[in-house]
């Protein structure tokens, strides 16, 4: 799924799926899960379901799928040259300068 055009819920709906995907793979019930995660079961119906969930309760969740270095490509700035770093702070302090003011006689 491309998340560029989907909606919030849609967004929620689809890793809420793949973690089920994640969890059916392992041949693990919901029941398992959440006592893995520390969770109650409902919680795992839920995050599933419709992907409602808190942080806390996904990174739990991942943890106990041994999925944690799935998150480490999350949020992560593209990292610069030197080059790009120079230049953009070139830009930064480049600044509109205004002319001199003209004597008027």
């Amino acid at each position: 799924m491309d998340f560029s055009f989907a909606d919030r819920s849609e967004i929620l709906q689809e890793l809420g799926q793949r973690l089920r995907l994640q969890r059916l793979a392992q041949a693990l019930t919901q029941q398992e899960l959440a006592g893995m995660a520390g969770v109650a079961p409902g919680t795992i119906k839920k995050l599933e379901g419709n992907g409602t969930s808190s942080l806390e309760t996904v990174v739990r969740v991942v943890q106990a799928l041994g999925l944690t270095d799935e998150l480490q490509a999350l949020f992560v700035l593209p990292s610069q040259s030197i080059a790009q770093m120079e230049q953009a702070e070139q830009a930064r302090q480049t600044q509109r300068v205004r002319a001199p003011r003209r004597k008027r006689p």
